[in-house]
């Protein structure tokens, strides 16, 4: 007796499965604090590139 292809096709759905779960981990090599701290740190810039933008809208108007 012989199961035909369906062990192939569990075989294709686990791989897919499995695809699928490690495209999101990250391979930066980072720990929890140094990712914290770059984040951080991107925020920051973008928090002072914006109120820049608003200044020079802000300064636009008047």
């Amino acid at each position: 007796m012989t199961r035909g292809n369906q062990r192939d096709l569990a075989r294709q759905k686990a791989q897919k499965k499995n695809q699928e779960l490690s495209k999101g981990k990250r391979n930066d090599n980072l720990t929890v604090e140094q990712r914290k701290a770059r984040d951080a740190e991107l925020m920051r810039e973008k928090q002072k590139k914006k109120e820049e933008e608003a200044r020079a809208a802000a300064a636009g108007k008047s």
